[in-house]
């Protein structure tokens, strides 16, 4: 049963249908997940309960949705790799194309166009360098961790200790969607103007589904798959 004080970052966990709901009231369900629906709504100036009211609808039909939270740990990173990180590194080179010739071409009667440009470069590189690392160092220390609750070994943590690189991997979470609240901000929330090109019409198309696709990868992450390593790297290391 929905209640006000749940943390938006539970009840999105449980079932990503929810995460709809948060965003029709433009209340953050990635980054700042980690508080009741009741203070956020207040923050927003909603009545929570019509939030809920809404939550309870959205999830009372009996469509089948993925249990992420349900996953095990290494299953759940290999599929934001595969599925999210691939969608980024084949979406970028494309957009970046797209966004750099939008402003070239019509910044002078549209100026908002460079500014979504240049912060749309600023969000490949910085994704560039953050995927990266979680490949490198933190999904593969998590997936041995989760080995290790199946009967392995304890890993050794290069970093003394998960908190640490998921600190800063929550910090990039938070400049990559800043960028992009910005970048729907300066595009009116990607509606293109009366005298939009079919390029410039493409742009905004993609910048829309490019921060769909972000916020549902940063939940993955920041609400279910961080939580659930720290809390059993804490959990291994007591027994």
């Amino acid at each position: 049963m929905l209640n006000r004080e749940m943390t938006i970052r539970s009840v999105v966990a449980d079932d990503y249908r929810a995460a709809a709901v948060f965003e029709r009231h433009g209340i953050d369900f990635c980054c700042g997940g980690n508080r009741p629906i009741a203070e956020a709504c207040r923050e927003r100036g909603t009545d929570d309960r019509q939030v809920v009211a809404q939550l309870e609808a959205a999830l009372a039909s009996a469509q089948d949705q993925p249990r992420f939270a349900a996953w095990d740990l290494d299953f759940l990173a290999t599929y934001i790799v595969n599925n999210h990180h691939a969608y980024v590194r084949q979406a970028v080179g494309p957009m970046q194309a797209h966004t750099r010739k939008v402003a070239e071409v019509h910044g002078d009667h549209h100026p908002e166009v460079r500014e979504i440009a240049q912060r749309f470069d600023l969000v490949v590189a910085d994704l560039t360098a953050h995927m990266a690392k979680e490949e490198r160092m933190l999904f593969p220390y998590i997936s041995r961790l989760s080995a290790a609750a199946r009967g392995g070994e304890l890993p050794v943590a290069p970093f003394g200790t998960i908190a640490n690189p998921i600190g800063m991997m929550e910090i990039e979470h938070k400049n990559a969607g800043d960028h992009l609240a910005a970048i729907r901000t300066l595009s009116a929330g990607f509606v293109p103007p009366s005298d939009a090109c079919t390029t410039f019409k493409v742009t905004y198309q993609e910048l829309q589904a490019f921060e769909a696709d972000l916020h549902r990868h940063v939940h993955l992450e920041n609400n279910i798959l961080f939580p659930r390593a720290l809390d059993l790297e804490r959990e291994l290391r007591e027994k």
